[in-house]
């Protein structure tokens, strides 16, 4: 049975600061105002269970966000739950929900991700990857920023090529506002009052010349050298990644409506695409932001299609190394990759950044008449998920 995105929304994305435009709203309200509109958009009217990707689920982002989302929404018949694949976490709830409707067990779910730096910050769920000394020694926890650095010297990828990557992520995304291409895109109000109508983060004045100037930030430790060196041998790990190289670390929220065919039928809803297939892979802990592309593979392997079938690949800007590397990897152009920005631009709100690669991919397939994308993300540890769209 197949399972359809009738709908898939997101916010902009704020900076991930205490003075960031979203700052000031809780996770639930800034989550469940969106559903409301998803809802309300789409005119649903029996949701089954609400499910939530966060990278981080402690502090304000705890207690099962999902359950207290679909309260806050108004979809008190709704259960509610909360995934965590670091990174991944968004991607992985909508293949989650695209499962479990494609069984026929459930009719509709709803599945998303948010995540706010803001209030959140990195690493302050002090989980054990990296404040165990012991499980971070036994599964070779290195910051992401040095996994990233480590790619780029195991690729031969040098500095003027990640910062140039930076540079047209910025100018992709400064387009593609200008000319409205992020239909899926819903401002954030508190009242008769804007907080943020667009992507905060992007820089229309960037330019190499710039970055140039910029030394790398993610200079090894002793113990990230130690780690790599058990793993990799003697390779030196240059310092290539620096702030406008890496993700900009971000507030927003995704939800996606997922349905099967009979839900679909009976209340007439005209979807936007199907989920012909997803995957998820692991590789490396050390290296760790690799596994879109073996993800990427599966995912396209079990949908019966080979990469220049996709019209659109929308895959996280996890560091500038990370697209460089997948498109070499997949032999695929960097026109089909992420055309309107990522990350790198616009912010990475963690686990709702799956949703936003999703709400983007359709978002392009409509605007150029293509048929197939496919989303990817890496994230911490090794782990990664891509799904494969078909454009209704």
């Amino acid at each position: 049975m197949d399972a359809w995105i009738v709908e898939a929304l997101r916010t902009p994305r704020g900076r991930g600061k205490p003075d960031g435009a979203l700052a000031s709203v809780a996770p639930v309200t800034l989550l469940a105002d969106l559903v409301r509109e998803l809802v309300r958009r789409v005119g649903a009217a029996e949701i089954d269970d609400v499910v939530v990707g966060c990278a981080a689920p402690t502090g304000d982002q705890g207690s099962d966000i999902g359950r207290l989302v679909a309260l806050c929404a108004g979809l008190e018949g709704a259960s509610g739950s909360t995934v965590s694949r670091f990174c991944a976490s968004g991607l992985d709830a909508i293949a989650t929900a695209a499962a479990r409707v494609g069984t026929g067990m459930e009719s509709a779910v709803v599945a998303g991700g948010v995540e706010m730096l803001s209030r959140v910050p990195m690493f302050a769920d002090a989980g054990p990857w990296f404040a165990d000394a012991e499980i971070a020694e036994r599964t070779g926890f290195v910051h992401m920023g040095v996994a990233a650095d480590l790619l780029a010297s195991l690729e031969g990828i040098g500095k003027p090529e990640l910062d140039a990557l930076a540079v047209e992520s910025h100018r992709r995304a400064a387009r593609a506002v200008d000319e409205g291409r992020f239909r899926s895109l819903v401002p954030v109000t508190r009242g008769d009052r804007t907080l943020l109508a667009a992507d905060e983060g992007i820089r229309r004045d960037l330019d190499e010349a710039s970055l140039a100037a910029r030394p790398g930030a993610f200079a090894p430790d002793a113990d990230a050298r130690r780690r790599i060196a058990a793993r990799f041998g003697d390779v030196e790990v240059r310092a290539l990644h620096q702030s406008r190289s890496s993700p900009a670390l971000a507030d927003g929220a995704a939800a996606a409506l997922i349905a099967n065919e009979a839900t679909v039928s009976h209340h007439g809803w005209s979807p936007r695409a199907r989920v012909r297939s997803w995957a998820h892979a692991a590789v490396d802990p050390t290296l760790m932001l690799t596994g879109n592309v073996d993800a990427t593979r599966r995912a396209l392997g079990r949908a019966g299609l080979r990469a220049d079938a996709i019209d659109v690949f929308e895959v996280n800007e996890s560091f500038a190394a990370v697209p460089i590397h997948f498109a070499s990897a997949m032999g695929i152009s960097r026109e089909r990759l992420n055309p309107n920005g990522g990350a790198i631009a616009m912010g990475h709100p963690l686990g709702a950044t799956g949703g936003v690669l999703v709400s983007s991919a359709l978002d392009e397939l409509e605007r150029v008449g293509g048929r197939y994308a496919v989303a990817s993300i890496c994230g911490g540890a090794g782990v990664a998920t891509a799904l494969v769209l078909e454009r209704a």
